[in-house]
């Protein structure tokens, strides 16, 4: 408990008597000061106890009150008047009273027999012992998180050690936010079993994107959140914590992470031969001529069910080829449904259904790293889908991006690919005519937007909030300008072309 000025005055030996304010003994201090200035409040922070003999101070009303007045603003605790023979004062002098209890600021008096000394004294042993008693505290919550820990029990046992110690809730989650285990939030609910609520998962994506060196905090739901990374060599986890720490908390907060750290890293270690069982149900899903009904019962035994999957193939981004696809694997079999991964010819590999967001999973578990993803196809067919993710990771390589399927059309890779003057130049060719016709830029727009909604009239006049009528006559208008036609297909693709390139799709050179 911090030290109060009630503690200070129940102590015999400092013959402290209160003048003013004497309900206001419950206020902490925090230091003891000694000063005659009559504008103390610059060299103060807050909290002290600040001793003076009065020596300088008028004692008339409008000095005093000038005085309290500074004292107070400062955030002093209180002030002590030392009296004696010797000194200005043998009794507290009314005007000061007076002031002192105006602005609740309490007033102790402090006889000669006491100096100065030992009343500071005083105060910096007690909250020497404070701080003790603190660094005890902090070694005891330690201790019973470490017995946590080594009892078998796993994450939550220690998750439940901490919570007992410091009444603080937390949780584990993986790099998606989602929960692993938890101990302390009935009440308060930061997260429900999909994850946590977006405003957190903002958090966790900035501690993920930063990795072993990242950690955030917010205010969130008035209690406070911090999110904390896991792992020691790769990050494994985040810890989430959703309480008010107390400074004697953040060394058993330090230990929490450890002790989390390395259980992480015991399971992922624990888990290599449930992760060599899967690299090897995904090899017979990946056999030639498998069947549709022996592909199911593999996704059965893998404990997924879709009635399609998509392929995936990531290049590792760091590291030496076997350890950083290794590493990569365990990652994302951690992260997939099923986790069907494997490492092949220098490339992680993984089937997954066709309803998971694989950019968002990418994204968190092989951040920079190039990817191919394959189309949705049957399960029998998942070999095709896994053909085309690793012909796309070079494309990947290049983009800067995971590579999806849809984008390897020829056109997207001109787009990518291409001259950046001779497509600028194509797009004015085909195009020119509308920029001297419009310059609002108006028909232009409206004509790319007919073109993206694959030649809906409703979508366009919805996108643009015109009336359909204008977005026709727009359309049209376009048509007679550029002497094109939308019912010819060799026409309708130069347009489409022709406007993706001044959408920017790309950035011209300079």
């Amino acid at each position: 408990m911090p030290l109060h000025l009630a503690d200070l005055v129940a102590l015999p030996e400092l013959r402290l008597s209160v003048v003013a304010a004497p309900d206001r003994l419950n206020r902490p201090v925090e230091a003891a000061h000694v000063s005659e200035l009559l504008r103390p409040g610059p060299w103060l922070q807050g909290g002290e106890l600040l001793m003076t003999i009065g020596l300088l101070l008028p004692m008339t009303t409008q000095a005093c009150h000038a005085y309290v007045r500074d004292c107070a603003a400062a955030g002093a605790s209180a002030l002590v008047l030392g009296l004696g023979h010797d000194l200005p004062h043998q009794q507290a002098p009314a005007p000061l009273i007076a002031a002192a209890a105006e602005a609740d600021l309490p007033l102790l008096t402090v006889p000669d027999e006491v100096p100065f000394i030992a009343v500071t004294k005083a105060v910096f042993a007690a909250k020497a012992a404070e701080q003790h008693r603190a660094l005890e505290r902090a070694f005891d919550a330690q201790r019973r998180l470490t017995a946590a820990a080594a009892s078998g029990r796993g994450l939550t046992a220690t998750l439940e050690a901490w919570v007992d110690a410091t009444g603080v809730g937390a949780a584990v989650t993986d790099l998606l936010g989602r929960p692993i285990a938890a101990a302390g939030l009935d009440n308060l609910d930061p997260f429900g079993p999909e994850g946590l609520p977006p405003r957190i998962t903002q958090l966790a994506r900035k501690v993920v994107a930063r990795g072993l060196r990242g950690s955030a905090s917010s205010t969130e739901y008035n209690l406070g959140v911090e999110v904390q990374p896991l792992g020691a060599n790769r990050l494994r986890g985040l810890l989430v914590l959703a309480g008010a720490l107390a400074p004697d908390h953040r060394m058993p907060a330090s230990g929490l992470v450890s002790l989390l750290s390395l259980e992480l890293e015991r399971r992922h270690l624990a888990d290599e031969p449930e992760r060599r069982r899967r690299s090897a149900l995904l090899g017979r899903l990946l056999s030639e001529g498998v069947s549709a009904e022996h592909a199911r019962h593999v996704l059965a035994l893998a404990g997924l069910a879709s009635d399609a999957v998509r392929a995936v193939a990531v290049e590792p981004a760091d590291g030496t080829a076997a350890d950083a696809a290794a590493e990569a694997a365990a990652d994302l079999a951690l992260a997939v449904p099923g986790g069907l991964v494997r490492v092949h010819d220098g490339l992680v590999e993984a089937v997954v259904g066709e309803d998971l967001g694989l950019l968002d999973v990418l994204t968190r578990f092989a951040p920079g790293s190039p990817a191919g993803i394959g189309p949705a196809v049957p399960p029998e067919a998942a070999t095709g889908s896994l053909r085309q993710a690793r012909a796309l990771v070079g494309v990947s390589r290049a983009l800067g991006h995971p590579a999806e399927a849809h984008e390897a059309r020829s056109a997207r890779l001109l787009l990518e690919f291409g001259d950046r003057r001779a497509l600028r130049g194509y797009a004015d060719a085909v195009l020119g005519p509308l920029d001297s016709a419009d310059p609002t830029g108006d028909l232009a727009r409206t004509l790319a937007t007919w073109l993206d909604t694959g030649g809906s009239w409703d979508e366009t006049s919805r996108r643009l909030a015109v009336h359909r009528h204008t977005a026709r006559n727009r359309v049209d208008k376009a048509m007679r300008l550029t002497g094109r036609n939308l019912d010819d297909g060799d026409d309708r693709f130069d347009l489409w072309l022709a406007t993706r390139i001044r959408q920017g799709t790309w950035t011209p050179e300079a």
